[in-house]
């Protein structure tokens, strides 16, 4: 199925391309043996709203200067990405099937770019995301640009020292382009964020680092846009942070708010259960 959605796309469009993403991520894990379904299901929505509506991008031009930029933190979820990717014709449809965790395939399990085109950072070790997408907009910043950062960090992933160091940098070069998404669906590999390392009250630390704080719901495309959706002429302001809350898994009852899922192997009979959920979009 070829899906070239027109932007910006309608609430509703957003929705049916959310319910594709995590359609295409079903088939890119069913193509590896496994995968990390929580994870990528929580945050389909807030990628979908990036790519399908509110980032600046052209599929033709990958490395186009003006581009947006966009760093996925929680590389594990590289299945979100590369759906959006190629539903917004940057990589073919084909390659879905090609997802694996070994070199030389087309879409391995960790974003690359090197391989993948309309991939801006190559993903590995969680913690280093939010660092590059400080990079990338200071260097905007010094170059007069007008591209916008967006960097998706786990909620589990900030529990690292290196993204607080970041938090810092942001704030004090002043990075009006730059914007922090949490996908905060208070789950790790490890355990519930509150019993691994509470990171509360989250709003209160970044406000104190220097950043402006929005909260919201990470399946809300109404409350997404505006949020995501910074004004250019920002570019010597505060950094802002989005606290998407997000439920681990969303989309398939089976797996939501369930540790189990943030990595796990479907059954037969659990995978056609999902893939009647995800026939129709969420409400």
């Amino acid at each position: 199925m070829s899906l070239q959605c027109p932007l910006p796309a309608s609430l509703a469009d957003l929705a049916e391309v959310a319910r594709v993403n995590r359609v295409d991520t079903m088939d890119m894990f069913a193509a590896a043996g496994n995968g990390h379904y929580g994870s990528c299901f929580s945050c389909a929505d807030i990628v979908t709203a990036l790519y399908f509506n509110v980032m600046r991008l052209d599929p033709n031009r990958p490395d186009w200067a003006a581009r947006d930029r966009f760093v996925l933190g929680k590389g594990h979820a590289a299945p979100t990405l590369y759906s959006a990717l190629i539903r917004r014709g940057f990589m073919p449809e084909s390659w879905i099937h090609e997802f694996e965790a070994k070199v030389g395939v087309k879409l391995m399990t960790h974003p690359s770019r090197r391989y993948q085109p309309g991939v801006d950072a190559s993903g590995g070790a969680l913690g280093h995301g939010l660092s590059i997408g400080v990079g990338m907009a200071l260097a905007g910043k010094m170059d007069r640009s007008d591209y916008r950062t967006y960097v998706l960090l786990g909620d589990g992933e900030i529990q690292e020292g290196s993204v607080w160091e970041a938090f810092a940098s942001a704030a004090k070069y002043r990075l009006g382009h730059l914007v922090a998404i949490i996908d905060a669906n208070g789950l790790s590999v490890d355990g519930a964020i509150d019993d691994v390392m509470p990171m509360a009250p989250l709003a209160d630390k970044l406000t104190a680092f220097g950043w402006e704080v929005v909260a919201l719901d990470g399946h809300d495309f109404a409350a997404l846009l505006p949020a995501l959706d910074i004004d250019r002429e920002r570019a010597d302001g505060r950094p802002r942070a989005v606290i998407a809350h997000t439920i681990k898994g969303r989309g398939v009852s089976f797996m939501e708010n369930v540790r189990r899922w943030h990595a796990d192997i479907l059954k037969p009979e659990e995978d056609r259960i999902a893939r009647a959920e995800l026939a129709e979009p969420l409400s």
